[in-house]
């Protein structure tokens, strides 16, 4: 069997059989597994739950930043219903133990595993987010309907575990074109994707050298291959183009760095000022790196990052534009101010001079602003110990952590060693 990146397992406790009851359910309802596949471990599905009306009715007293309260609502019902026609499928996950997103860490755990990898700030932003739309949008509601749903039972732990397995588990319909000059106010407020339960399809796991594919059409899905796949081979979906510090946050695993093909570092804008700054001489020169800084701040946010891949910048338009900012003359700057902004050259291939083989081609203050960001960015990681790909000795949670600060760790220095001088 291949050895790829897996999602905790679920419970297959001999005792009850939760995987050919689950089997035998997926018969009832009409899903159907190919002859030449066999399950060893471990909602298509449109049936909606007896209340769907009523969630129609109300969407907008559930509307949230996430798009994701009446998924979830449906969920708290059906997980805790001995009635349950989903009962077979969700009785794969007693009590969500398996999911072991860094959300259910501690938080000393995440901030030290974690540290410069940037998922300590995503779950943080996560967990308030999730009590915010819990206790402003789903507690209201559920109190609205006792006849539905319990405080008691539906709890703020059991709304957390279901969006991490909402966030393990779910798939993303594909949504229509939509008009390009579409209003963006309209676009703010429209929810960016569908999210649906897949039962069977969600038991594949993921790498990135995948050897099948999702595959929507109108009226059902199919898990299709798209490669050859030989008897004995395990099939292994791609839940998208993900480095491990996503696949930690969103999924509670990692591949091996080295082959995860995705994988990526973000460096934050804010370390490019912070070395703009270095050897700064007299207060005019500080006073015009901060008026560069400021108009850089009117065209992104200041947590904006650049984000590295393993062939080289994924952002590189955006790298561009602050660099040449970042770089011009007092004189060339007063007249970019005038000019509001540059026209481009059409003619450079900003691609490709920001790739790895173009890299070192970039002028020598270019370089050493992208060198000077990368090394800085490598040391938020702290001093924990980061020999070898999974040593022996390590927690799991230690190892996954170890795959994604490797990965990250690794492409600066590539980065570092191209742009050096």
């Amino acid at each position: 069997m291949a050895t790829g990146a897996k999602r905790p397992k679920v419970d297959y406790g001999s005792e009850m059989n939760p995987l050919q009851n689950f089997l035998q359910w997926c018969n009832t309802v009409g899903l159907r597994l190919s002859h030449k596949v066999c399950v060893n471990q471990l909602f298509s599905t449109r049936k909606q739950p007896r209340f769907s009306a009523m969630l129609e009715k109300e969407k907008s007293s559930l509307e949230s930043s996430s798009g994701w309260v009446p998924l979830l609502l449906a969920l708290l019902y059906e997980y805790t219903s001995s009635q349950s026609q989903w009962k077979p499928y969700l009785s794969l996950w007693v009590n969500f133990k398996t999911l072991d997103h860094p959300m259910f860490w501690s938080k000393e755990e995440r901030d030290g595993l974690l540290r410069g990898t940037g998922i300590p700030e995503a779950v943080e932003t996560d967990l308030v987010n999730i009590q915010r739309e819990y206790t402003n949008v789903v507690l209201p509601f559920i109190r609205k309907h006792p006849d539905l749903w319990n405080p008691g039972t539906h709890t703020m732990e059991l709304y957390t575990q279901l969006v991490a397995f909402v966030m393990a588990y779910s798939f993303q319909e594909p949504q229509e074109e939509e008009d390009d000059d579409k209003d963006e106010e309209e676009e703010e407020e429209k929810t960016p994707y569908q999210l649906m339960m897949v039962p069977m399809a969600d038991m594949l796991n993921h790498v990135s050298n995948h050897n099948a594919i999702l595959e929507f059409t109108l009226d059902s899905l199919k898990m299709v291959c798209v490669r050859p796949i030989h008897k004995g081979e395990e099939v292994f979906n791609t839940y998208g183009q993900l480095a491990n510090w996503q696949l930690l946050h969103m999924y509670g695993f990692t591949e091996p760095h080295q082959s995860n093909s995705n994988d990526t570092v973000d460096i934050p804008i804010i370390n490019l000022y912070k070395v703009a700054t270095q050897g700064v001489q007299s207060d005019l020169a500080q006073q015009l790196v901060e008026e560069k800084w400021e108009m850089l701040l009117e065209l992104m946010q200041e947590k904006a990052t650049f984000v590295f891949g393993k062939q080289g910048c994924l952002t590189d338009t955006e790298l561009r534009s602050v660099l040449k900012v970042l770089c011009m003359s007092e004189e060339e700057f007063s007249e970019f101010k005038d000019h509001e902004g540059w026209e481009e050259d059409e003619e450079e291939d900003i691609s490709l001079a920001f790739s790895y083989e173009g890299l070192p081609g970039l002028n020598a203050s270019w370089k050493w602003l992208i060198h000077e960001a990368a090394r800085l960015t490598a040391s938020s990681y702290g001093d924990w110990e980061e020999g070898g790909s999974a040593p022996e000795g390590l927690s799991s949670r230690q190892q996954r952590a170890l795959q994604v600060r490797c990965g990250q760790r690794s492409i600066l220095h590539r980065l570092m060693e191209l742009t050096k001088s």
